[in-house]
């Protein structure tokens, strides 16, 4: 039954669905936008031990000239920037079609206690990886007081 009736909408909505999933329509208001976190670029993986914070993020096609690390007030900012692209051009030299964005996206985290004097990291085949280790807890010695 509900087979049945999924059919019938789709057979009463399936030439508007068309003309909307139409390639016209699809590209409709993409822009470099379309780079953030949470429409699919920046994808990151953040392990924690006793010891630091492993951090891989995924910036295909920058530059490594082109991505900027900053970590203060326990706070890892990471900004990449892309300035220009060489296009795909048909013989007239007019665009086919492009979905390449240029422009700028950034992502911070908050990673608190590292030693900011020891973060590493590197940048291999479209992923950052960094390494955060965290700040050595001292211990204190003097905290307990004995009662007479």
């Amino acid at each position: 039954m509900a087979n049945e009736l999924q059919n019938r909408r789709n057979d009463l909505f399936g030439d508007w669905n068309d003309w909307f999933n139409d390639g016209v329509f699809s590209n409709l208001g993409k822009t470099f936008s379309s780079m953030t976190p949470q429409n699919g670029s920046m994808k990151t993986d953040v392990k924690e031990s006793d010891k630091d914070y492993q951090v891989k993020i995924d910036l295909p096609g920058f530059d490594k000239k082109d991505i900027h690390l900053n970590y203060a007030n326990d706070m890892l900012a990471v900004t990449g920037h892309r300035s220009s692209f060489s296009d795909e051009s048909d013989d007239k030299g007019n665009m086919v079609h492009s979905e390449r964005t240029y422009g700028q996206v950034s992502r911070q985290y908050h990673l608190p206690d590292v030693n900011k004097d020891k973060i590493s990291a590197k940048y291999t085949n479209g992923v950052l990886s960094l390494v955060l280790p965290k700040l050595d807890k001292a211990v204190d010695n003097d905290s307990h007081i004995e009662i007479e």
